[in-house]
């Protein structure tokens, strides 16, 4: 089985344009990704994929594995499917590029998932993290996912899923951390498919696998790490690092 991590490195943020090549700890924030995920050691290869030329050069001066993205595209998985679409390979790990606090165990179990998977079941593994601070959970930055009795998604949102009706129910609210495996045959479905009306309306591109009948096992983490979204995210990460 070979499994490869695929790193989509945009440069024009929405939110916090040029983030990716900001300073954390001498380094900018995308180099700390890419390190990161190449400690890991569970990779036959790590590759940054951009539509940036300061980005390729970034990782390609530090002599790592970058590629340039020939369109524009909206998303970070139709980014990767261009880039793998003629790769021999079998297992794409996404790593998002604003998190250089990747660490081993979590993208461990999600490459397990497919190894126990003899039935080839599963076309996704991604992360959810346990959530309990009530301004996170009705934070639409942050989304949030539900799961069936076997840790399947059964939709992802920016809205607090469930809703607390009944507040003497106990329920846990998971946020979904933005690392996903794919199959390739899923990855290559996604990138041929049309976006629908429910990933259109949250902007949340893994709800596009769902609509289409994919199915997601959702891997509990404990891991929270800081996802650089905002100047005040950098702050917080720069922070941690020291």
């Amino acid at each position: 089985m070979k499994i490869i991590a695929m790193i989509p490195a945009r440069y024009s943020a929405s939110r916090f344009p040029g983030k990716l090549m900001q300073d954390l700890g001498g380094k900018p924030v995308i180099t700390r990704t890419y390190e990161a995920t190449v400690a890991t050691r569970l990779f036959d290869d790590v590759i940054v994929v951009t539509d940036s030329d300061i980005i390729f050069k970034e990782i390609s001066n530090i002599g790592g594995h970058a590629v340039m993205s020939e369109k524009d595209h909206e998303c970070g998985s139709d980014r990767i499917a261009e880039a793998v679409e003629s790769m021999d390979i079998d297992i794409v790990v996404n790593v998002q590029g604003d998190e250089p606090f990747t660490e081993v165990d979590s993208l461990k179990k999600l490459i397990d998932v497919f190894k126990q998977d003899l039935k080839k079941e599963v076309d996704l593994a991604s992360l959810m993290v346990h959530i309990t601070d009530r301004e996170e959970i009705e934070n639409p930055n942050t989304v949030k996912v539900i799961v069936d009795k076997d840790d399947f998604a059964l939709y992802f949102s920016r809205s607090p899923i469930p809703f607390p009706r009944d507040k003497a129910v106990s329920v846990k609210y998971y946020k979904h951390k933005g690392v996903y495996a794919f199959r390739k045959l899923a990855l290559m479905d996604f990138y041929n498919l049309p976006m629908l009306s429910l990933e259109a309306s949250e902007k949340i591109e893994c709800i596009r696998y769902l609509e289409y009948g994919k199915r997601i096992k959702m891997v509990e983490t404990s891991v929270q790490g800081v996802e650089i979204d905002t100047p005040e995210d950098l702050e917080r990460a720069k922070r941690l690092w020291k």
